[in-house]
């Protein structure tokens, strides 16, 4: 039902999301008339719109009589801003005639207050500048709109200003689709849906700060400004700009739910390649780029390095040379690493169908556990193991810390290893399958932005989340897993943040719903505010603590003791651990628990 209801949601949505220089633009998309006028009306108005070499946009309230239309213009060039002057003059014409209303539903604002005196007459605009002289004399709260307004097509007034023109820019990764990244940070609207503060997980930082600054709509119209040249030559790889993006924690948030499909954390990686290529790498950006690098040998040194949790004065230390919180518990390196898929129990038989399973570094070095419970769970439903890895050198990694930290050039060398080792899989077309929401899908979203081709295209239709396959294989009947029931119990699911953006945290509580017995419950909120390495830097650490208190963390904290917490993330489970004191578990070992009775 809730899809049902949505349509006119995501319709405006995708009408708002439309990539190119020409967008639906609102100044008649007000217009009102009779129920039985409308059907005339709207066929008169496409016309008007051929006359002018474009067409409209339609949604909205038709059984009202208030059909919303945007025609597509593109208001950089001076043409479209004639014509659509000219539009607008025959729409309202035609809506007089209907006697209808030019105001259905929103403001006038500065693209219908000019045409008040056709609409209503002099006699009430007169009206209308008294009552504002009485209340306003100095003309202060929004001059120039419903009295007194500028001619609507004055582009003075506009975004895009006569002579407005991008700055050249050597992108590193693919803005094709949006027309270059200039493009794709004129996307942003300022339709101010990433104000919200419920329900979903945009805008994360906002909802902690309320500082515009720290909003979607704050740092995409900074980064056109940017961009445009309108904030200084350097103005992209400036400290202020830094700043800006700073708390962006690429929760992805912005991505499903911004009506215009702003993609901050894709933004933000572009913006930090640029940043570092002029002001060099720190050392806490490059400790943690670095990690799938040295986490071989690290490894082997974990009883050592672990004492850095149970030391304050090394905490202290490690805060003071490398800007991570003393506050923090860092992750606990394993002593026994993931090392591959063990053989298969038994004679493998030959019904099996073969999967790759591609774990990440997070769960490769710090929690095998889950690793280790994957393969179980997979053999026991039926499925023949491969680990893939390198014909040599250190495991496979998808690249996402050297993309935190803006490293585009070290994160290729990750993505192309990672071809090579999966090209056999990639050809056999075999399921490609990831525990970490944030690895995983890296080979869905940025690894194609990074290397666009048909091997990385492939790569991402093949590459799934556990649950994901989990819940498409049972879907066609072949994922046949005995598991012991749970009657009585109850589950609680926080879903990662790119595991919403993408659309994949329902397959989750279905995964763990095929425990008989087991109630599985989640919770709308934001992110959990730990973000990859974000709530561990020492500058960051309060600003991560509020945002895991606007939603997750009293969520977590006040589940019953015996209730089942899961979170797939495994930044989710850290700072679940850190700020309320519970364990939560990724769903693998949950269905491992319940398949092992």
């Amino acid at each position: 039902q809730s899809a049902v209801w949505n349509v006119r949601k995501e319709g405006l949505n995708n009408m708002m999301s439309m990539k190119g220089d020409g967008k639906p633009i609102s100044f008649i998309e007000d217009c009102a008339v009779r129920l039985e006028d409308l059907a005339e009306y709207t066929d008169r108005l496409t016309r008007v719109f051929e006359k002018h070499g474009t067409y409209g946009t339609w949604y909205a309230h038709a059984s009202v009589g208030c059909l919303h239309v945007r025609p597509v213009l593109n208001l950089k060039e001076e043409l479209d801003a004639r014509k659509m002057r000219a539009i607008a003059e025959e729409a309202f014409a035609m809506v007089r005639e209907y006697q209808g209303s030019h105001s259905g539903e929103h403001g006038d604002g500065l693209v219908r207050s000019e045409f008040h005196e056709a609409m209503f007459g002099s006699r009430i605009v007169r009206a209308f500048e008294e009552v504002k002289d009485k209340f306003d004399p100095a003309g202060l709260f929004n001059p120039g709109k419903i009295v007194r307004p500028p001619k609507m097509d004055d582009r003075s007034l506009f975004r895009f200003k006569p002579g407005y023109r991008q700055l050249p820019l050597d992108a590193v990764l693919d803005w094709s689709e949006w027309g270059g990244f200039a493009g794709a940070a004129e996307m942003c609207n300022n339709n101010g849906a990433c104000r919200k503060s419920d329900p979903g997980v945009m805008c994360p930082s906002y909802r902690a700060t309320g500082d515009e600054q720290h909003l979607t709509r704050g740092r995409a119209n900074s980064l056109r400004l940017a961009l445009s040249g309108q904030l200084g030559g350097d103005a992209l790889v400036s400290d202020a700009m830094r700043e800006t993006m700073a708390l962006c924690i690429s929760c992805k948030g912005c991505k499903r739910e911004c009506p215009t499909g702003i993609d901050m954390a894709r933004m933000k990686i572009e913006f930090l390649h640029h940043y570092r290529a002029r002001h060099g790498l720190g050392r806490r950006e490059r400790l943690v780029a670095y990690l799938p690098r040295y986490a071989p040998l690290a490894a082997r040194l974990a009883p050592l390095l672990n004492l850095r949790n149970r030391l304050p004065a090394l905490a202290r230390l490690g805060e003071r040379f490398f800007g991570l919180s003393a506050q923090r518990a860092l992750p606990r390196w394993s002593e026994r690493p993931y090392r591959g898929a063990a053989p298969a129990d038994g004679t493998p038989r030959g019904d099996r169908r073969e999967v790759v399973l591609l774990i990440d570094t997070f769960n490769r070095y710090f929690e095998p556990e889950n690793a280790r419970a994957a393969e179980r769970v997979l053999a026991r439903a039926g499925y023949r193991v491969r680990a893939p890895e390198p014909a040599v050198g250190r495991p496979l990694c998808c690249g996402r810390t050297f993309l935190a930290a803006g490293l585009v050039g070290e994160a290729r060398v990750e993505a192309r290893r990672m071809l090579d080792a999966l090209a056999p899989a990639i050809a056999a077309k075999l399921p490609i399958i990831g525990l970490e929401p944030s690895c995983l899908l890296t080979l869905r979203d940025e690894i194609p932005a990074m290397l666009p081709g048909a091997a990385t295209e492939a790569l991402a239709a093949q590459a799934r989340l556990f649950e994901e396959f989990v819940e498409s294989e049972r879907a066609a009947g072949r994922f046949r897993l005995a598991l012991a029931p749970m009657p009585g119990r109850r589950a609680l699911l926080h879903g990662h943040c790119h595991q919403k953006a993408f659309g994949t945290a329902g397959a989750a509580v279905g995964a763990l719903r095929l425990i008989p017995g087991l109630a599985v419950e989640t919770f709308d909120a934001t992110c959990c505010g730990m973000a990859g390495a974000f709530g561990y830097e020492a500058e960051h650490y309060e600003v991560s603590r509020k945002i895991g208190e606007l939603g997750v963390l009293p969520q977590m904290r006040g589940a019953a003791p015996d209730t089942l917490l899961a979170a797939c993330g495994t930044s989710c489970r850290h700072q679940i651990a850190d700020l309320a004191g519970r364990e939560a578990r990724h769903i693998v070992r949950i269905l491992d628990e319940a398949s092992a009775r």
